[in-house]
């Protein structure tokens, strides 16, 4: 007997990060006994212009640390001690996850202001109080004009109105890590792993996988071949015993590989299909 589920996500999507200009340091005195002078305005500012477009696309923004105008930890922001709210920037778009509902609107970057259009988001109702209450909390902060900045460590930090100061560490994308875009591929799981050899693991169990192809209304096009051992893993992707998946994932090449690893790697997308199996 099968139970089909279908889970569509919003895929916070990325673009891959460049490096900002190099700072100019300031001239130092001509005497024998002369200082160089202490940092200026100016180079503040200049530090605050490291933060571009390019930087903000190049990573994912874990949530780290929230006070308000007075210091205190703002909780409701973490009711997901496990699963950091999460900022991905793209195309003019910002997307919020690890919220009760998926958030997302249109964003600028203009001297070190961030200004956040009013964000929309799915309507999934959740159980738990303090998850519901997260997304009006993100909501609240994340709206309007926001000072951004770096701080030494590379961290995201955002000042809204009110005072409140929260704090982002930088994870870089698939995109950044990988040094592309890479290529869009579907694939099925099959419900059960199967023994696999491999010289370097004993008794290793391989997923089942096959490619499936879809039209750009989302039907499935074709005959899928037969499954076949997957090696390697699916960043993001956690196999479940008895649940047959449907995957969409980036691919990537790998540019220098190791000589006993794979030259691709592949990273979860997001899950277009799952089916409980029952035998």
């Amino acid at each position: 007997m099968n139970r089909t589920r279908t889970l569509m996500l919003i895929l916070p999507l990325a673009l891959m990060a460049a490096c900002s200009n190099p700072s100019t340091n300031a001239p130092a005195g001509t005497g024998s006994d002369d200082l160089a002078p202490a940092p200026t305005a100016a180079a503040d500012t200049q530090a605050a212009a490291k933060l571009d477009v390019q930087r903000l696309q190049g990573n994912h923004w874990l949530l780290d640390s929230a006070t308000d105008a007075s210091g205190k930890r703002v909780d409701a922001l973490f009711a997901r001690a496990d699963k950091p709210v999460t900022l991905d920037f793209h195309d003019g778009r910002l997307s919020v996850s690890n919220t009760c509902n998926r958030m997302g609107g249109g964003y600028t970057l203009a001297d070190g202001t961030l200004t956040v259009s009013p964000m929309a988001s799915t309507m999934m109702a959740c159980t738990d109080k303090a998850l519901m209450a997260l997304d009006q909390a993100v909501g609240a902060r994340l709206e309007g004009a926001l000072k951004a900045e770096l701080a030494g460590q590379g961290q995201l930090t955002l000042r809204t109105a009110a005072g409140d100061v929260l704090v982002f560490n930088p994870e870089p994308t698939a995109e950044t890590r990988y040094g592309g875009q890479g290529e869009t591929v579907f694939l099925e799981v099959a419900a059960q792993t199967k023994p696999c050899s491999h010289p370097m693991i004993p008794n290793m169990q391989c997923l089942q996988t096959r490619e499936v192809s879809f039209d750009d209304k989302g039907l499935k096009q074709g005959t899928p071949g037969a499954f076949e051992n997957f090696y390697g893993t699916i960043e993001g992707y956690t196999h479940e015993d008895g649940v047959r998946n449907v995957v969409r994932v980036k691919r990537y090449k790998i540019a220098n590989p190791p000589a006993d690893g794979s030259s691709l790697a592949y990273v979860l997308d997001m899950v277009v299909e799952s089916e409980t199996v029952r035998n």
